[in-house]
């Protein structure tokens, strides 16, 4: 990884995110809009990294998996439009354009594109979340699939549940300090949660599994299930209440 790819991720996120903010601007049909601004991030990101990274291979939400990835030591993991749901919703601010790079086992750049809140997140310049945590702890989870789980993760840790959109928006706001920790399972892939997780990183935050292994990238299937973004601090607690939660939905679920 050099600097330029820093610079890169963090460049062609923000300006796919003026050309998102452009199309919606000049308003339609939701699920017309949802489409459309999907194939036009995704045409414009892989222009893009065809003309500056040529020899680099790209996965996209938007894409045609190809197997060659998993030989190649460079790999461009990108969501051309994470949010999707919000974007189409007027006056939503949630959702967010993901680029990261992948080099040799692990994520080495990453910028995530806040377009709605004219903010970019990246690596290139990372950020500081303000000392100090809430009481109660703010828990984001996902608008549209929250963990089943996640009622008992509250009790236990007397925590307030903050529904939000985009993976992206989520780990932006527990970068500022508006969250403390964003937990998710139920299923994701590697374009949702790539991006996120190099900035988090690069921001001093913990990202892992939710049974607190490691995130992996590149993988023949590009399923990522689960995800706790939050401060190192608050770590251990937050593993630990997860897995006591689990393991108690499960029993409930099986009696």
């Amino acid at each position: 990884m050099t600097k330029a790819d820093d610079q890169l991720a963090s460049q062609l996120a923000s300006e796919a995110g003026h050309r998102l903010l452009e199309l919606r601007a000049r308003g339609g049909e939701p699920a017309a809009l949802r489409s459309a601004g999907d194939l036009l991030s995704h045409e414009f990101l892989m222009g893009e990294l065809a003309a500056a990274r040529p020899t680099d291979a790209v996965l996209s939400e938007e894409g045609v998996d190809d197997p060659a990835r998993l030989s190649a030591e460079r790999v461009w993991i990108i969501d051309p439009l994470d949010g999707t749901r919000e974007f189409g919703e007027a006056g939503r601010t949630d959702w967010a354009v993901h680029v990261a790079l992948w080099q040799d086992g692990d994520l080495t750049a990453g910028a995530v594109a806040l377009p709605a809140q004219d903010q970019v997140l990246s690596t290139a310049r990372p950020p500081r979340r303000p000392e100090g945590n809430s009481a109660p702890i703010r828990l984001l989870v996902s608008r549209s699939r929250p963990p089943a789980f996640m009622a008992s993760l509250a009790g236990q840790l007397g925590a307030e549940l903050v529904p939000m959109g985009s993976a992206g928006a989520k780990a932006a706001a527990v970068i500022a300090g508006h969250a403390d920790a964003y937990v998710h399972s139920g299923g994701q892939y590697e374009w949702d949660s790539a991006a996120p997780v190099a900035v988090a990183r690069a921001a001093g935050l913990h990202a892992s599994r939710i049974d607190g292994s490691q995130l992996r990238y590149n993988q023949v299937s590009p399923s990522v299930p689960d995800i706790l973004i939050c401060p190192i601090e608050l770590a251990e607690r937050i593993l630990s209440a997860i897995d006591r939660s689990r393991g108690a939905f499960q029993a409930a679920a099986e009696s």
